[in-house]
């Protein structure tokens, strides 16, 4: 039996199912459609893609997304290299991850000299997908990050076929992906002011880009800005529409204007209409039949949902480090001045990032807060900022006021 939190399960996995794999796929549409089956590109996985059915009775789910997205790595090296040979793909996809890492990252700096390449490769695996679980609320983050899991498995084939990771492929998918679905849910018919909330969760996944200068949600950003050009690949340019998809799914229905915004996507991308309908009607039927499932949908309003989870959080996380917090502040009275007037007034965005700067060199100090300093962190430290203000003594609030 494979259990994905101990050690040696993916040379159990390759035991179990690698006798069994059929031969090699070479169409990537069937290969594409079976992986979207099993809630993979949702974000939401509820069976594998395996010649031999896994039992993942009482497993967590980021035990699921280990073994889903081991077994789609493996599909891809089948697909793209036209071999089955697990030591050769575990290899390749421990060398795919240690390029793929940014230096500033050390999630998969964790290899222990002497460690076997499937130990080396589980530990990989294992910080990748752990990378945003229980710094946001599990409740909606986590479907944002799964999704985007499959970005991995597109990077891994650039690498496979170039040896390399091609320059800037991850920050040009990443970026491509935030900007479809932040452009549709501009045209959405029915918006929410937590819409802007969405794109931050988007942004708080991604891993290889950064957002600051971008702002699809101007009223001058329209389709034509997108850079496409640049998704030759078939499963690119689907995985694009079905993401847009599943961004306009989030009110329950896409509308006239909804679906002609992805027809005129696949048009951009060359894809045909019959995948748009396609693709239309099979995020539907995953959703609707998994939506009690998805804790997402489960609410009248998810993404409200979601920040008064995440303001629960943040307040526990407080009220934990109180004292440490207003002993670390009261040292800095520049940080105090701009707390106290962030309670009266708008700081400008020189005074915010002071702000934040200092902030996140606070959270340096305190271990506990640490998650702030973490991918997903940043999502919360504006919520963060909103309390800190009431951990200041009233006596310098009162001294403020007698000072204007």
């Amino acid at each position: 039996m494979i259990n994905p939190s101990t050690h040696g399960w993916i040379d159990k996995y390759f035991v179990k199912q690698n006798t069994a794999l059929p031969e090699v796929e070479n169409n990537p549409i069937p290969f594409y459609k079976a992986i979207r089956a099993t809630g993979f590109i949702y974000g939401h996985i509820v069976s594998f893609n395996t010649p031999v059915a896994i039992a993942t009775k009482g497993w967590l789910k980021t035990e699921i997304s280990k073994l889903a997205l081991l077994n789609n790595l493996y599909g891809m090296f089948r697909l793209t290299t036209n071999e089955n040979n697990p030591e050769k793909f575990v290899l390749k996809a421990g060398a795919f991850y240690n390029e793929m890492n940014p230096q500033s990252f050390n999630w998969f700096k964790m290899v222990l000299p002497g460690s076997s390449a499937s130990l080396s490769l589980e530990k990989i695996i294992d910080s990748r997908v752990q990378t945003n679980v229980d710094i946001i609320s599990k409740n909606f983050s986590h479907i944002v990050t799964n999704a985007l899991l499959f970005v991995d498995v597109l990077a891994f084939r650039q690498y496979l076929i170039h040896g390399t990771l091609p320059d800037k492929y991850l920050k040009k998918l990443e970026e491509a992906i935030v900007s479809i679905v932040s452009l549709a849910l501009k045209i959405k018919t029915n918006k929410s002011k937590y819409d802007d909330l969405v794109i931050k969760l988007f942004e708080s996944s991604v891993r290889y880009s950064k957002f600051s200068k971008v702002d699809v949600q101007s009223q001058s950003f329209g389709m034509d800005e997108l850079k496409l050009d640049y998704f030759t690949y078939e499963l690119e340019q689907l995985y694009l529409i079905d993401m847009a998809g599943m961004a306009l799914w989030s009110d329950g229905i896409i509308e006239k204007n909804e679906a002609y915004f992805l027809y005129k996507l696949a048009e951009l991308l060359e894809v045909s209409d019959e995948f748009v309908s396609e693709s239309i009607y099979a995020t539907n039927e995953f959703i609707t039949k998994y939506q009690k499932e998805i804790p997402y949908f489960n609410y009248s309003n998810p993404v409200k949902h979601f920040y008064d989870q995440t303001t629960q959080t943040v307040l526990k996380l407080i009220s934990r480090n109180k004292n440490r917090l207003v002993k670390e502040i009261l040292e800095s009275k520049e940080l105090m001045v701009l707390l106290a007037y962030s309670t009266r007034r708008d700081l400008s965005e020189k005074e915010k990032k002071k702000v934040r700067k200092q902030l996140l060199d606070i959270c340096k100090s305190i271990p506990s807060l640490a998650i702030f300093l973490l991918p997903g962190g940043s999502l919360l430290l504006p919520i963060f900022i909103k309390f800190i203000p009431t951990l200041l003594p009233s006596s310098f609030n009162e001294n403020l006021e007698n000072e204007d």
